[in-house]
């Protein structure tokens, strides 16, 4: 992706979150010199890959499979006792989020508001192949089951408990949606087993400078 693709589609976001009424953590508006300052005290943020995560899976289409996060909250295993991560996302019509399940993070997915959330389900084999047995699952506390591939639409307050190890894609219908997600601790570098190769972390392309930094650019730009 170009980094003037990313930072439009930032501001674009940034603008659909303030029109939802979401609001971001004052670190979330920070430019490169601002994180070079507060190096020492955002260990939290750095080590955890809390912030902006644009990616469009390796697809070089982001409108067609792509997903915008931002990660508030995260854990680290063995560091503190928090064990538990909050994201919020955009998901446009016709987004492709593509089929993935994790193999210890279990997950609400919240439709925050918007249009309606499409969640197709799967259950998966030990090889990782998908499983043609029905899937069990929970709508905001109440059990639901769907045959292998169902589609679950999810509108707004609505929500989607998702166990370890359930293949899941998701797309918009009928209006870009505000997502949220509330689950155990997050770690999108080995929690993600996805069904087909996908590239999780987009490669840059430095047309421009950063609007703002992605968790992918820590490391690269800041050394952390």
């Amino acid at each position: 992706m170009k980094r003037s693709e990313i930072n439009a589609i930032i501001r674009d976001g940034d603008a659909f979150f303030s029109k939802m009424g979401w609001r971001l953590p004052a670190w979330a508006s920070w430019g490169v010199e601002d994180w070079k300052a507060h190096l020492g005290e955002a260990a939290e943020i750095f080590g955890t890959h809390m912030g902006w995560d644009i990616t469009d899976f390796g697809s070089g289409d982001f409108r067609r499979r792509g997903l915008f996060l931002f990660t508030m909250r995260n854990g680290l295993p063995g560091r503190d006792d928090k064990n538990y991560a909050e994201k919020i996302m955009i998901v446009d019509v016709g987004q492709e989020t593509p089929r993935h399940f994790h193999w210890s993070k279990m997950e609400d997915i919240i439709n925050r508001g918007g249009g309606t959330l499409v969640v197709e389900v799967w259950r998966s084999e030990k090889d990782g192949a998908l499983s043609g047995e029905e899937v069990a699952f929970r709508v905001d506390g109440i059990e639901r089951r769907l045959p292998a591939g169902g589609a679950l639409r999810l509108r707004p307050g609505e929500s989607i408990c998702l166990d370890r190890g359930i293949y899941h894609r998701f797309y918009g219908e009928g209006g870009r949606v505000l997502v949220g997600e509330v689950s155990m601790v997050n770690d999108d570098a080995k929690d993600n087993r996805f069904f087909e190769a996908v590239g999780r972390f987009p490669e840059i392309e430095e047309d421009e400078e950063p609007l703002r930094l992605l968790v992918s650019d820590y490391q690269r730009l800041l050394g952390v």
